[in-house]
């Protein structure tokens, strides 16, 4: 079954060149469209092209680190095994982010055209078009990591290999920090300064062709939400497939090499769910949208735990059953992470409605509700994981197999991952159904168009925020599954708080995930300031802007945009790497151990209050301007787009930016965990 992976893999890589080659070869809409939409490509390639120059040398510098500290502490082979690891996931997780998005500023101009006969055909477009990444990430981090244990003779070896490819975990992880920071950075400072110069003081509406910051803002929904989170969820398969292989090892008495395969082949039959889900994505005329999306994810769901069931019991043994119960639990998991984002951030429930309803006081008033919203909706998710965790071990625990507890917490994990790829390409549907709606408005198509693009957006925004829902949620098991991994490789048995060396590591992971965040948000406010002053600048100097009698400067917008958002994204990166490798060499392997572990607690914690508030925010806007409590131009929507400014670098830069950190932190710990150990004697 081992040789399934392969198979698997580059079948799905064929069927997302046919669903590109599919979206591709569409309807391109009017002159004007594919005007507006060339503009959005320009500039979203244009800003990967300079960040990837960036994150390559920054990879390349990391790369001959991790090599020469392993040369000088005797440990070569090691080092160069994990080097090249390093480099791959690197290589692997910024191709399927690049690859991901190039689709994506094509489909948007597909669905804008779409959009123009039916809401069913542009909802295909969209879907189909964010599938082409969801499918090749999942299937790039399949053959990165199952390539490596072949060529590094895993079959013959197994129960050693598995160690040397946690470099490919933390190549993809570094590159994701930086993809998502940057992209999270770009993305809501065009969208900060087309708010506030474009809405508040010009009073215009948001995607307008007299914003000069409008194209910015469209390229900042590609460059952070595709490009971004492909990066994310690759690594986030990446790293847990390798966590469980590794803790595969301690059974390896019981399964031998089935059970370290084992996370390879459950991933590799969850992406055949996944492609089966996308093609099955139907709706009518006068559906909700989310109501088709949905049943696309239960058909994935249903055909996944049909994978995962032949998977357990043709390579687990006599064992299979506890562990296929132990992957339903993580897929529950899934489901309930999905459901709880989905009440805390759609305008249909009460959350949102709170927060639409104190806007009609003012500003302040939504803040403080918004921001009670975020606090209150860690609650369930949190019951939702230690659910997971607790039901997933004991299932582990009752197969009767000496670490089986660990290994269910591992097959939970591969469970709740086992959708990636179709909630990757929900994820994608939103900046393609918000770019299809700008080039709709920027091309003045008819009102009925705008309204079904407008349908799309309002279920964009929900998609986008039930996947960093799930995110932050598989970012938790997978995490857990990395820290037990980490014990093994230190060669601990816990982690002993009692010890005030070892406390202070827990503070210092604790505090990092906050001051981590306090630079990506004020990243996001620096970079605002350029575009807002270059906006306000345009205004001044045509002043038939306003009148559309002059077209304003869409490139200068976007130049600014870019090298502000580079610029800041380099310091909470480097913060990111520094902190949690000083402690580990000053402080020890338990006390990294502790940074490890409270700062994946607080990791998680605060992503959940961050991406959940700024989600209701967003959509208690969206609720004012469908018409209630005054609608567009009111005082109360007024108030709700301050909210959902606050909001934005929540949600899409510091929040996304935790799940990266949550398991860079794992995998740089494991990548270095020898050299602590040799340091430390």
């Amino acid at each position: 079954m081992f040789y399934s992976i392969f198979a698997i893999s580059f079948a799905s890589i064929l069927v997302a060149y046919l669903l590109a080659r599919h979206v591709l070869s569409q309807d391109s809409g009017t002159p004007k469209m594919q005007e507006i939409a060339e503009a959005i490509r320009q500039g979203a390639m244009a800003f990967l092209k300079r960040q990837y120059v960036t994150i390559t040398v920054l990879s390349a510098v990391l790369a001959v680190v991790i090599l020469a500290a392993y040369y000088f502490t005797g440990k070569f082979s090691y080092g160069w095994h994990t080097a090249l690891a390093f480099v791959l996931g690197a290589v692997c997780s910024g191709l399927s982010g690049f690859l991901g998005m190039f689709v994506s500023v094509k489909a948007n101009l597909r669905t804008a055209s779409a959009a123009q006969k039916s809401l069913n055909k542009a909802l295909k477009m969209a879907l189909r078009g964010g599938a082409v990444s969801g499918i090749l990430v999942v299937a790039l981090s399949l053959l990165g990591v199952g390539g490596l244990f072949f060529f590094y003779g895993g079959m013959d070896n197994p129960q050693e290999v598995p160690l040397l490819l946690v470099g490919f975990g933390f190549g993809a992880s570094f590159v994701a920090l930086f993809a998502q920071l940057g992209g999270g950075i770009y993305t809501k400072a065009a969208d900060v300064g087309a708010d506030l110069v474009g809405k508040v003081e010009a009073g215009i509406p948001e995607d307008d062709p007299r914003n000069p910051a409008v194209i910015a803002d469209l390229v900042g929904d590609n460059v952070g939400d595709c490009a971004g989170r492909g990066a994310d969820l690759f690594e986030s398969t990446a790293a847990e497939n390798i966590g469980a292989m590794v803790l595969g090892i301690t059974l390896f008495p019981a399964f031998g090499i089935k059970g370290i395969i084992f996370p390879l082949v459950a991933r590799a039959f969850g992406l055949v769910a996944s492609i089966i889900g996308v093609m099955v994505v139907n709706i009518k005329e006068t559906e909700d949208p989310l109501k088709g999306l949905n049943r696309g994810y239960f058909v994935t769901t249903l055909f996944a735990i049909i994978g995962f069931g032949v998977a357990s019991y043709f390579l687990l043994g006599q064992y299979w059953l506890w562990f296929f119960f132990a992957g339903l639990v993580g897929i529950a998991a899934s489901i309930a992470f999905v459901y709880i984002t989905q009440y805390y951030t759609e305008y249909k429930y009460r959350p949102v409605m709170e927060i639409a309803k104190a806007s009609e006081t003012g500003g302040a008033t939504n803040i403080i509700s918004g921001f009670a919203v975020g606090l209150e909706s860690t609650g369930l998710p949190i019951l939702a994981i230690s659910g997971a965790l607790l039901g997933s071990y004991f299932l582990g625990v009752k197969s009767g197999l000496a670490d089986g507890g660990l290994y269910g917490t591992a097959v939970a994990t591969m469970g709740m991952l086992a959708t990636a790829a179709y909630v990757l390409a929900m994820d994608n549907f939103g900046p393609i159904t918000d770019n299809a709606g700008g080039i709709v408005e920027m091309s003045k198509s008819p009102e009925e168009v705008r309204k079904r693009t407008d349908r799309l957006d309002s279920v964009g925004n929900t998609t986008k925020a039930l996947t960093k829902g799930y995110a932050v949620g598989s970012a938790a098991l997978a995490a857990f599954l990395l820290f037990s991994a980490y014990l093994q490789e230190a060669k601990l048995t816990s982690i002993d708080l009692a010890k005030p060396i070892v406390f202070v590591g827990g503070l210092i992971g604790a505090v990092l995930v906050f001051i981590f965040s306090s630079f990506a948000i004020r990243a996001v406010s620096n970079a605002a300031y350029y575009i807002i002053n270059d906006v306000r600048a345009q205004f001044k100097e045509k002043p038939g802007i306003m009148k559309g009698t002059d077209n304003p400067d869409y490139a200068r917008c976007v130049d600014i945009c870019t090298r502000g958002a580079l610029k800041e994204m380099v310091l909470p990166g480097l913060v990111a790497i520094i902190v949690p490798t000083a402690v580990g060499f000053l402080l020890g392997p338990e006390a990294v151990g502790a940074t490890l572990m409270v700062g994946t607690i607080a990791g998680v914690i605060l992503a959940l209050v961050l991406n959940n508030s700024g989600g209701a925010w967003d959509n208690a806007k969206k609720y004012i301007e469908m018409g209630h409590l005054g609608g567009k131009g009111s005082f109360s929507h007024k108030a709700a787009v301050v909210g959902d400014t606050v909001g934005d670098p929540f949600k899409d830069t510091a929040g996304p930016s935790l799940h990266v950190l949550i398991k860079l932190l794992s995998t740089l710990t494991l990548v270095l965990a020898p050299l602590f150990l040799l340091v430390r004697g």
